[in-house]
């Protein structure tokens, strides 16, 4: 043990406090954390703080320990994981788990948790504070005038009073970011097709219908989007093309939602007024074009530096580690909760069908705010606990659509928070199949439904309905579905223009008939591809231009 070890092992064995005879569970805290949290573990185990610890040491010291606290410095892979023989509890103090194998922990039955709310009103403010900075040229006058110069007439600034905020994301961080603004005086536009029309009424705020219309009313524009492949770079040319002559940036979420090149040269032509940034596609970055820049504000990443957030988030982490030590509740797992081995052998291959059916039902419904979600169990199914496949519906509506990570702890609060009313129906008789899944998307006053269910030896997840059409093709990871008028040749359309593409067709089938009278009648028809690549949207849209193609999907489960 080295000598910085020791000394901080002895501290922590002292803020153990009573209970030396027993067995207690053994934690590493690997990196620096709030010593409230530090103290909250050691009311309940043995603590030892090594955050001085190097890789090696680590990879060979592992295997001591029951639970290890972290944070974005310590990688935890699988190879790691694996040393881990004792690991019962991985805390990541903060929000993101990028640095855990969540998959590998899992498989070792290791619960991970984090500490999702630990910093957002950290990052609202902040996000407010960089709205200020650039609008006041706050920065640049301090520079100014500690370097000896008093240039009053240089440093004119503009008003937040009854300007339009603009907000893209509009979940935890984005609505504090919204209520601050409201103070301000400012009104406020947002868009975020998976919050309801009445929390946004709550809120204050209106609602857009698309990104676009919110860079057209935005005098400042806010980011607070997670990082998917549909949201990286949505600023870009063309976004920024659309935004007022004289607007402002803000991004204090994911450096890779901006076109940096692109915002350099909206900035060059004046046609934005200035941009605050914290987050960047690389990081740490510390040179770049912008830097120099009059009319930019830049921080190396701080929306959750702050005393009061890295306290919640020491003080978060380990309550949940010490919840999954000692017997407790631990609401903030980002892997599976423990279910009965009873109930999991037939419910575990319904899981992913679940997940697969949220995912496809939202993509049908086109970015249409979701009011309510049903969810019907048939069948065997419908016998047991089933809580878990209907969470597992919601993780698939909302994972990627939401600034917070969607888990299948944390999805049904994260539905509530953004007024989506969930609904579970169980009847122990399935009609064709031994088990159904039915799952029912509504919103704005229309429905899209879709069925599925698990078949074979392998339990293979199989989409039954989808746009009121019925037909049976098994799941695979790309599918693109397309809505059509019932006539000879829509197929083979279908497969030359993938073709073209290169993208190969894995399987298909094709509904006709609606089910006991819904649809549009037996004119219309809809047929399933499943690929072996992503289908891009120009490829979807190049399919339905032609004549009798009413609309496509591409879904990527």
């Amino acid at each position: 043990m080295s000598a910085s070890e020791q000394a901080v092992g002895t501290s922590g064995a002292a803020l153990a406090g009573d209970g030396a005879g027993k067995q207690r569970p053994r934690v590493l805290v690997a990196e620096k954390i709030a010593q409230s949290g530090i103290e909250l573990l050691a009311q309940h185990c043995e603590v030892v703080v090594a955050t001085d610890w190097d890789a090696d040491t680590l990879r060979r010291r592992i295997g001591e320990f029951d639970g290890i606290v972290i944070r974005s410095g310590t990688r935890l892979d699988a190879d790691l994981i694996a040393r881990a023989e004792r690991l019962r509890v991985i805390g990541r103090a903060g929000i993101g788990v990028d640095n855990v194998d969540v998959e590998a922990a899992t498989r070792r039955g290791i619960i991970v948790c984090n500490a999702p709310q630990s910093n957002v009103v950290a990052a609202a403010e902040h996000t407010l504070a960089l709205m200020l900075a650039v609008a006041r040229r706050v920065p640049q006058a301090h520079a100014s005038l500690v370097s000896g110069r008093w240039e009053r007439s240089r440093f004119s600034g503009t008003e937040l009073y009854e300007k339009t905020l603009g907000i893209l994301g509009f979940g935890r961080i984005g609505r504090l970011v919204a209520a601050r603004a409201r103070a301000f005086g400012m009104q406020v536009v947002a868009y975020d097709p998976y919050v309801s029309s009445e929390r946004f009424r709550e809120l204050g705020v209106e609602r857009a219908e698309r990104p676009e219309d919110v860079y057209a009313r935005a005098d400042f524009l806010s980011l607070h989007l997670p990082r998917t492949p549909e949201t990286e770079r949505i600023v870009d040319a063309a976004a920024l093309a659309r935004m007022r002559e004289g607007a402002y940036l803000v991004n204090c979420a994911r450096g890779e939602l901006v076109d940096l090149d692109a915002l350099k040269e909206a900035l060059d032509s004046g046609r934005l007024a200035g941009a605050a940034l914290d987050v960047f596609p690389q990081e740490p970055l510390t040179e770049h074009p912008l830097f120099g820049y009059d009319n930019v504000v830049v921080t190396p990443h701080l929306g959750a530096s702050t005393t009061e957030a890295q306290d919640r988030a020491g003080v978060q982490t380990a309550e949940q580690v010490v919840a999954a030590l000692t017997g407790g509740v631990v609401t903030t797992a980002v892997n599976i909760p423990s279910v009965g081995a009873e109930d999991l052998e037939l419910l575990g291959p319904f899981v992913p069908l679940c997940r697969h059916l949220g995912r496809i039902a939202v993509e049908l419904a086109g970015g249409a705010a979701i009011e309510r979600v049903e969810v019907e169990l048939r069948g065997r199914i419908a016998e047991r606990d089933t809580r878990l496949l209907t969470v597992a519906v919601l993780e698939g509506i909302l994972r990627g659509r939401t600034e917070e990570e969607v888990n299948l702890v944390n999805a049904p609060a994260l539905a509530e928070e953004r007024g989506i009313a969930v609904s579970e129906l169980k009847e122990t008789r399935a009609r064709d199949f031994t088990d159904l899944v039915r799952v029912t998307v509504r919103s704005n006053g229309d429905a899209v439904r879709v069925v599925g269910t698990v078949l074979g030896t392998r339990s293979r997840p199989h989409l039954l309905e989808a746009w009121g059409q019925r037909f049976n093709v098994q799941l695979e990871r790309h599918l693109a579905l397309f809505r059509y008028r019932d006539q000879p040749g829509m197929l083979g359309h279908v497969g030359q223009v993938l073709g073209r593409h290169g993208i190969n067709i894995v399987s298909a089938a094709v509904g006709r008939h609606p089910e006991d009278g819904e649809g549009s009648g037996h004119d219309v028809a809809v047929m399933v591809v499943t690929t072996d690549q992503p289908v891009p949207p120009a490829v979807i849209a190049e399919v339905v231009e032609a004549d009798g193609f009413y609309e496509g999907r591409a879904v990527d489960l």
